[in-house]
């Protein structure tokens, strides 16, 4: 356990940090799971919206430094060519 004052508040928030970042990530990977299993089940309506509710959690996790923007745009492209196989 750090011993100055200001390495203490490091410890603290970047603690705070990693929990808040855990937790964001782990509801990123739901989503992009959910919208998975709703591309299997064939409905094209409730794919439509768990792909553009993964869509949306995965620009946001760009954007907050989670991911870097090249995974996230591939696992849209993947989702995307999914979704549009699906409809065809």
């Amino acid at each position: 356990m750090p011993n100055i004052k200001s390495a203490v508040k490091r410890v603290k928030t970047s603690d705070k940090r990693r929990q808040l970042n855990a937790s964001q990530r782990s509801a990123l990977r739901t989503a992009v799971k959910v919208a998975e299993t709703a591309l299997t089940t064939n409905e094209v309506e409730a794919a439509k919206a768990a792909v553009l509710a993964a869509s949306k959690k995965l620009d946001k996790a760009v954007t907050k430094g989670l991911i870097h923007k090249n995974a996230a745009a591939r696992k849209k492209s993947r989702l995307a060519k999914k979704l549009n196989a699906l409809n065809a």
